[in-house]
């Protein structure tokens, strides 16, 4: 049943739909993925400037799709576009495993993609423009970035397969957090690593998340000892470490976007829940 959902999902939110006899009918990843999926980076996004207002302000606490903003932007033309962006935070604080507070600061800041305006008029200090496509509501203060287009890199026609013994293929480093700030992820979330540019990582490169039992800083909700110790399910003759078991390949995903040392990873297969916490290595 798990399977069938799995399936479902990715047909759904990747490719856009299977036509009766014809394949695939979209084999990039979807625009809404990419002109949504965030990114933390070190690097500060200087914008082109805010918004600062908007039609029905008095009634409206956010903007969405349609809605009129008004941008301190005296110099834009008719029919410009910004991509809007906001700096966001985990306001739970909560850790999930040891470090993740350091492999966060280490990533940079995590900037949400709120969507894209066009200028539909444009005024000696202020202009207007409609939200012509949204991931999230805007709000007074959200930073504008000139729009750049961000086409969706090629998925791997058996992207639906997770190879569970796949040998180790690269330089690993761990799934620190998620878009929203959840701990777990499945087909379609698009969780943020602390791999990027620097270390090899492009648009498009597949990675693949593995977990490895036994390590001390995992997982929180994962009480070591808990099958033996607690509850008297059976114990092995001798005490093994991670080193001297299998590692668990959970699935994979593909980089949508890149800063230097991190990168957003849409989850396009799964074996199981991943988690933050997990580990991935650059597959090809």
């Amino acid at each position: 049943m798990r399977g069938t959902w799995i399936v479902f999902a990715l047909a759904v939110v990747l490719l856009g739909g299977i036509a009766a006899g014809q394949g695939p009918q979209r084999t990039n990843v979807d625009p809404s993925v990419m002109y949504c999926s965030g990114i933390a980076t070190s690097e500060p996004l200087h914008g082109g400037g805010n918004i600062i207002s908007g039609e029905d302000s008095n009634a409206l606490v956010g903007f969405a799709l349609n809605d009129l903003v008004y941008i301190n932007r005296s110099a834009a033309r008719v029919g410009d576009e910004y991509l809007v962006v906001r700096p966001v935070s985990d306001l739970l604080e909560e850790p999930w495993f040891q470090s993740q507070p350091q492999l966060m600061r280490a990533m940079g800041q995590v900037w949400a993609d709120l969507g894209r305006i066009r200028v539909v008029h444009s005024d000696a200090k202020v202009s207007t423009a409609r939200v012509v496509s949204s991931c999230s509501f805007m709000q007074r203060g959200d930073i504008l970035l000139p729009f750049v287009e961000r086409p969706g890199p090629p998925l791997k026609l058996d992207g639906l397969q997770v190879d569970p013994f796949a040998p180790v293929s690269g330089k690993t480093g761990m799934i620190v957090t998620t878009k929203t700030f959840n701990e777990a992820a499945g087909v379609g979330s698009v969780v943020y690593v602390n791999l990027g540019s620097s270390q090899g990582v492009r648009v498009g490169s597949y990675l693949r998340v593995f977990r490895e039992q036994g390590r001390r800083e995992e997982l929180a909700y994962n009480t070591p000892g808990y099958v033996d110790q607690l509850y008297g399910f059976g114990s092995s003759p001798e005490r093994y470490t991670w080193e001297g078991l299998p590692r668990e390949i959970e699935g994979e995903g593909i980089v949508v976007r890149t800063s230097g040392n991190a990168a957003s990873l849409l989850i396009t297969a799964v074996r199981r829940e991943i988690y933050v916490g997990d580990y991935v290595e650059i597959e090809r």
